[in-house]
């Protein structure tokens, strides 16, 4: 149960004064809580940090007043010039003076008797707002403060200044956060006063005040004590509830899975190549797992191209030869449809029966596939999230592989635990993850690393082009195709968006189409699975020789013999995106290419993201510095998917207080399981406070 003292924050934001279904639509655009399929609440306001201040310390007096800069004035009215009767369209003008000049208030649309009470005539005011010089004559157009001179205590001195969308105003957010802090209760501390005292970290009430009522600018900044403060708290969320997970799944004890290798050497004889020393490596890590007792929670990390299906491959052979059945799932159907043509091959000469499961398989194939789950005839399966519905049983599940985990979350995590009694877990992931994120996203797990390209992988040669090159491009990949070479043109959009002017897919394959034909395929995400499919087996087996695409290709998808990337508008692509794309080709014999096509100007951060790419195909590497260019959350795609971005850290300025976090949460639960002192009490408060709500049940389970 949560515990009712947190509930004036848990309250959805229409129980505050002023905001309606409308308002509340807008904000909760701009709450930085991963909302899920819930409302916002009163609470997630709180972690609605400003990212500015404006600063009405400053006086100039009018003549000293800087173009655009933000100033307050004390001004006496001298008169105000309503529009001509009728005409809405001329500004209502409001003229002052101070003892160096003379200013024009300007309004649009104004109601007359408003401003005539707020500024009689004669009388001294103080207005606030940004200034700005029409041939010479300063001017203020809708001033954000007025207030008469004495009555302007009420004009706050440093104004925080908040992230806002279409529509919603900074007053109105202003507004219903200062009614969240209203209903903030007294909460116990959860914090080791050792902590609090190396880090110099002020109490929770007193960070979220400093921060939502800044007496100077400095007290917004991430890297003041304030945001710090609120950045370990919820790091230490996070930490405690990987660290709850861990000894769940530790508690929840597996079996151990040995097996006399007959599958996994059967694999192994019918491989083109052999195996990569990391591949070695980390497949003796798993199969050390899988023979002990307690469950296997395991990360396998490697580049694209590194090997991990087969690695995964490998290990489900020695599950199913222990007895059981093993599971692939993967985020999307093309996908998993890759995995299974990677598999197949290779399982069916082991003897292993191998099926598929998403949420395209319908009537007859679908039943008979959940009748050989059901009664153990079937081995192996590949799918989709589909295979953790409710209405999947199968009869020995013991080992499941999860590809890709930063789409999926620790929810699905526990769906998985209830399919089966407790299945070792290995989860894939082609994102190379730097080791701060890492902790973050999977600290309940341990880490195998591929390092190795597999043998014949050949090195990828990186060039930028601007887009005013692209006849040169074309021409130039008209003759690759001639020799035989298939081409992937990836563009950002789907179709010609008129909020940003971008050659979208559609127009991209329509121009193309134009010079090579039949030859070009197109694929997108908004496409039906079966057409995706289709577009990408006609690419595959050379039907259409270049591919334009979104980046629905981005993960998994394998035609060994595409030897060229290009990569349409590239500057506005995330370098861990970039990587990913470019390791689509490579995969073959012959020399691949990578063409990063941009459109001046370029930035200074997408510069340096060209020219990383351009210097290194080392995936860690790349990652670690994406890490530093953008920041966590849009690294694991999870300004989206919200598993594990944060709300108020950024690993960027607190990357340093995650290991402390870590390390405080194994202490804690290492003293105290269950969380039943009085610090862990607390400790409770603070992960519902974080909506880590799934941890709590965990102790309540064990």
């Amino acid at each position: 149960m949560r515990p009712s003292l947190l509930d004036p924050l848990f309250a959805p934001i229409t129980a505050l004064e002023g905001v309606g279904p409308k308002v509340a639509a807008m904000i909760e655009k701009v709450v930085p809580a991963d909302l899920g399929d819930r409302s916002a609440r009163v609470g997630d306001l709180l972690f609605t940090l400003p990212h500015a201040v404006i600063d009405r310390r400053n006086r100039p007096g009018i003549a000293g007043a800087a173009e655009g800069a933000i100033v307050t004035l004390e001004l006496r009215i001298d008169r105000h010039q309503p529009p001509p009767r009728g005409n809405r369209s001329v500004p209502y003008r409001v003229y002052a003076h101070d003892d160096t000049g003379e200013i024009a208030l300007t309004f649009f649309r104004a109601h007359a008797a408003y401003l005539e009470k707020a500024m009689p005539v004669g009388e001294h005011v103080v207005v606030s707002g940004r200034m700005e010089w029409f041939n010479g004559r300063p001017s203020m157009v809708h001033p954000d403060h007025i207030a008469p001179l004495g009555g302007d205590d009420t004009l706050p001195l440093v104004e925080p200044v908040y992230p806002l969308t279409a529509g919603l105003s900074g007053k109105v957010l202003r507004r219903a956060i200062g009614q969240a802090r209203s209903r903030l209760p007294a909460l116990p501390d959860w914090l080791d006063s050792s902590v609090v005292k190396k880090q110099s970290f002020p109490e929770f009430a007193a960070a979220l005040e400093r921060l939502h009522d800044p007496a100077d600018p400095i007290d917004v900044s991430p890297e003041g004590a304030a945001w710090r403060r609120l950045a370990y708290d919820e790091f230490l969320a996070g930490q405690l509830s990987l660290a709850l997970m861990r000894a769940n799944v530790r508690r929840l004890s597996g079996r151990p899975l040995t097996g006399d290798g007959r599958f996994e050497d059967a694999i192994r004889k019918a491989l083109p190549y052999s195996l990569t020393g990391s591949q070695e490596f980390a497949i003796a890590e798993i199969m050390a797992d899988l023979a002990e007792p307690e469950r296997m929670l395991r990360l396998l990390q490697g580049d694209v191209g590194s090997g991990k299906t087969v690695v995964a491959l490998l290990a489900m052979a020695r599950a199913v030869e222990a007895g059981g059945q093993a599971a692939l799932m993967a985020p999307t159907e093309i996908l998993a449809r890759q995995h299974l043509a990677t598999i197949i091959p290779l399982a069916e000469r082991a003897g292993l029966k191998i099926a598929i499961l998403t949420g395209r398989e319908k009537g007859r194939e679908r039943a008979a596939t959940l009748a050989g789950l059901e009664d153990g005839s079937i081995d192996i399966v590949v799918g989709t999230h589909a295979l953790f519905q409710e209405h999947v049983t199968f009869r020995d599940l013991v080992f499941v592989v999860v590809d890709e985990q930063h789409r999926f979350g620790v929810h699905q995590r526990l769906a998985i635990n209830s399919k089966g009694d407790a299945p070792d877990m290995l989860v894939m992931t082609a994102t190379p993850i730097p080791r701060t994120l890492v902790l973050t996203a999977f600290g309940d797990m341990d880490v195998s690393r591929l390092t190795e390209k597999p043998a014949g992988r050949r090195p990828i040669r990186t060039v930028t082009l601007p887009l005013d090159r692209l006849d040169e491009l074309t021409e130039r990949i008209g003759e690759a195709v001639a020799e035989g070479q298939k081409a992937y043109w990836i563009c950002p959009l789907v179709e010609e968006s008129e909020e940003i002017k971008l050659t979208s897919a559609e127009d991209r394959a329509a121009m193309l189409r134009q010079e090579f034909g039949d030859l070009v395929g197109l694929v997108h995400g908004r496409m039906k699975g079966p057409d995706k499919d289709e577009a990408m087996r006609a690419f595959k087996e050379g039907e259409t020789k270049i591919l334009v695409a979104t980046t629905v290709i981005e993960v998994g998808v394998d035609v060994p013999d595409a030897t060229i990337m290009v990569i349409e508008h590239a500057e506005r692509f995330g370098l861990a995106q970039l990587h990913q794309l470019r390791g689509r080709v490579g995969r073959g014999a012959k020399p691949s290419s990578c063409v990063l096509l941009y459109k001046d100007p370029v930035g200074e951060t997408a510069k340096k993201r060209l020219s990383v790419m351009r210097e290194t195909e080392d995936g860690f590497l790349i990652s670690e510095e994406d890490l530093r260019l953008r920041g966590e959350g849009e690294l694991l795609g999870t300004k989206q998917s919200g598993t594990p971005g944060f709300q108020l850290a950024r690993i960027e300025f607190h990357g340093d207080l995650l290991e402390v976090a870590r390390d405080d949460a194994r202490l804690i639960l290492s003293r105290d399981p269950d969380l039943r002192t009085e610090r862990g009490q607390a400790l409770r408060v603070l992960l519902y406070l974080f909506g880590r709500d799934e941890a709590v049940r965990l102790l309540r389970a064990g």
